[in-house]
Formats: C-alpha cells, structure tokens, sequence
C-alpha cells in the first residue's frame, strides 16, 4: 500500500484505492506497538459511508496489537479528542478525512496528553513501523461501546455562561456535529434553528466544506430570520465557519479578532501566517501579544501549547481554546460566540465594522501533485524574493510588498498548492492576487 497517505498531520485519502479496511488494520497495528502494546484506546468516526467498516478493521489492530478498545460510535472529532484527555485513555483514533469529498476517508490519531500525531511528533515513527507491518487479511471486530458525549455536553455547559438568549442559525453539514450540536445549543438556552442536521455519510445538502458557496442557503436564511449571527461546520465538526447577522460569510481571523473581544484576560493569541494584519492590529490594541505560527492543525495545537496562549487561530476558520486543552473544536467555537454576542451592546455586524480594514481574498488552491507541490511553492518564493520587503518562510513562502502581501504554501493535506493576498486597498488586492496566480503559473509552466 502506498504511504502518500500520510500526510502532515493525519491519514487521508480515498477509500477503497487509498484507504481500505487493510490499511486500516495495519494503522491500528502500527499504532498499537507505537503505544507499546499495553492500554486502553478509544475509536471514534464521522458519518462517512466507509467508516464502520474501517472502524471495524481499526479495532482489529489495535487489539491485536494488545490494546483495550472502545468505540465512541459517530462523534465529531473534538469530542473524540476530549474523551481522550479526560477519560483517562491512552490514545484515540478518529476515522475521518475532515471536509474532503464523501468518497475520502482517514484517520486523526491522538496521543493520551492530547498531542496529535503528526510531522511534529510521531508520525514519522508511525510511518515506520507501518512499512514494517506485513499486510495481512484484517480482523474486523465489535468492541464495547462508550458514551463520551456526555462527558462533553457536561463540560463544555460549565465553560459556556450566555447572558441571554440569543437566536442563531447553524448549519451542520450533515456531518458528525449533527450528534452533539443541535442538543448542546439548545441546552446552553440558544433560540437555535438548525440546517441540515440529519447525519447522512453521502452529505447531500452540500459538501462538508463550510465555504461562501456551500453556505449560500445559510446566509440566505439568516437575512431572512433576522437572527444575530449564523454558522456552518465542516463534516468532522473540528472548524466552524461564522456569518454575522447581515449574513457576511466571517474568514477565521475576522472570527478570531471578534473572540478577542471576549476574552477577559490578556496573555498570547496565536495565528497562522495566512492570517490578515487586523488579528495583529487588533490584539495589540487589546493588550494581547500575537505569536504566528505555520498553517494546519498539528502545528497550531503545538504552538498554542508552546507557548501557552489564551486562543489561537487560522483563516481557515479553525479555532483552538486554551481551556479545552488547545484544541480546535466547531461546536464549542459555535457556543462561545453566543456568549459573546449575548453580551454585546451592538449588533456583531457593528463590531466586524469596526476592524481596520483590509481588502483580502479568499484562499485559493491549484491542483499540484504532492511530489512537487513544495518545489513550486520554493520556487515561486524565488520569484518574489527581489520585490518583497519582508519575507517570511516558515510555511511557505509569505511576501511582502509595497502595499500588501501575498503567501504561497502547499497544502497539508491535498495535492494542491495554496495561496491568498491581502492589501490596503482593493486595486492593489487584485494586482497582488494576479501576481501570485501569475507567478504560479510560469513556475509550472517551467517544470517544477
């Protein structure tokens, strides 16, 4: 089987050429001599079609590999990493591949302190002893159930303290927060009308990536219920994307420079490099000290730990909380925004339009082969090197320029290569995100 399915900080590809229940025994093997053969490990899934089967065949492993396994059945991911941590368990797995295509699958592994593994810590070993293993016919096996939703309902209604009731628009996707969010809202007092809340593993409303084009029946409704703010997540629920009560679709570090104004104590706020000037801007004038990190999961979690920052964030909507061990989690982002807007004085509309503003596009991808996805990106830095004023390099390649700036970095997870810009004015954001996709364009039309 080939190992271009592990990626920089999970497992992920399509199911049954990429991903199947072999591969899946074998990770559960491989991560169950990682472990040292001795423990109990919990297994959680999203709603994806393959992910009983895959389950089944995970669990196969990890026994066989000498582990005590549990099945947490159909949970959004954070919910699976909570359980981890606070449950007393050794380590988890969750099958998942997130926001890809229904026809992906994967897993996100966990270790016992909440540490992911990934190209930071373990993954490498895991890869080892995964080449080590000899494919065999996997064991599929039934294991003893666990209710770890409880656990997190409970703990997150003791964080979570509304000051009134506010009336909210979620879009779940159909994705794995379908089993915890509508009953969590509710319970924390949210007038909450819900979308697409029925688990279903084809995701036949839209795909389980939160975007401005798969959220058009989400903005839409908020106009029309003149409801104080909305949100969509994606299919493993680990990232939720906000609107505010005009329906305008929020890139996460708006959302993040919005949770700022919650907070009520001061200390680190961490944010990716693809993150627009106004998370700095705002944390400095809010007493906060901004630290920036690489883009993707693994490498925030570990920052905002490293450093022990109070929040953390990236425009890709993912958002981590000190108080839930760091990690990035949709559905609590979703109940603390409605703590927030519950004591706001002014529509969240208002308080997005106070922000410094700043003209910046989307992020954008283009489909580039992994093996060479990171060559381009170090070669279209090259190309940007003599114009820029600044560049930074510890994801990618960010460039600054006369009047704003432009970051290319491959993408963690897919075969693409990504890129976005950002200016202080909307002429000069156009130019810029020419530049970048121009500068793409002859580094592959060159040969990478």
């Amino acid at each position: 089987m080939s190992t271009t399915i592990f990626r920089a900080y999970d497992i992920r590809g399509r199911y049954p050429n990429d991903i199947n229940e072999v591969v899946a025994y074998r990770v559960g093997l491989s991560f169950a001599r990682m472990l040292g053969g001795d423990g109990r490990v919990l297994v959680g899934r999203d709603v994806r079609l393959s992910g009983p089967r895959l389950s089944e065949a995970l669990a196969g492993g990890l026994e066989d590999g000498g582990l005590e396994v549990k099945d947490a059945g159909v949970v959004p991911t954070p919910v699976l990493y909570l359980g981890v941590v606070e449950l007393g368990y050794n380590g988890g797995v969750q099958v998942t591949a997130s926001h890809n295509p229904p026809e992906w699958n994967g897993f996100k592994l966990v270790m016992g302190d909440g540490e992911t593994v990934s190209e930071l810590k373990g993954m490498s070993r895991l890869r080892e002893i995964y080449e080590e293993t000899k494919a065999s016919s996997p064991r599929r096996i039934k294991v003893d159930k666990a209710d770890i939703v409880t656990h997190y309902v409970e703990r997150v209604k003791g964080l979570v303290k509304p000051k009134r009731r506010v009336s909210i628009l979620v879009d779940f996707s159909n994705g794995a927060g379908c089993v915890v969010g509508p009953r969590l809202l509710r319970e924390i007092g949210c007038e909450l009308t819900a979308l697409n809340e029925e688990p279903n593993g084809r995701f036949p409303a839209h795909s389980p990536e939160p975007t401005p084009e798969t959220l058009k029946e989400l903005a839409e409704a908020l106009r029309e219920s003149g409801a104080e703010f909305g949100a969509g997540l994606d299919g493993d629920a680990d990232r939720s994307v906000f609107l505010d009560d005009k329906g305008r679709f929020l890139e996460g570090d708006l959302s993040l420079a919005v949770f700022l104004h919650g907070l009520e104590r001061r200390g680190r706020v961490v944010y990716d490099v693809s993150c627009s000037s106004v998370v700095e801007d705002i944390a400095l004038r809010l007493g906060f000290e901004p630290v920036l990190s690489r883009t993707g999961r693994a490498f925030m979690l570990s920052k905002v730990r490293e450093v022990s920052a109070i929040i953390g964030g990236e425009k890709s909507n993912h958002l981590y909380f000190s108080e839930l061990h760091g990690f990035d989690d949709g559905i609590y982002a979703v109940a603390k925004m409605v703590e927030l807007v519950s004591k706001l004085d002014r529509p969240l509309s208002d308080l997005v339009d106070s922000f410094p503003k700043y003209f910046a596009s989307s992020i954008k991808a283009v489909e580039v082969p992994d093996e060479i996805k990171r060559k381009v990106v170090e070669r279209a830095g090259q190309r940007l090197r003599p114009g820029a004023t600044r560049l930074i390099e510890i994801d990618g390649v960010k460039a600054y320029l006369e009047d704003g700036w432009i970051l290319i970095r491959p993408s963690n997870t897919m075969p693409q290569v990504k890129y976005t810009a950002e200016s202080k004015t909307r002429e000069g954001l156009e130019k810029l995100v020419q530049l970048a996709e121009r500068t793409i364009s002859e580094v592959l039309q060159k040969g990478a």
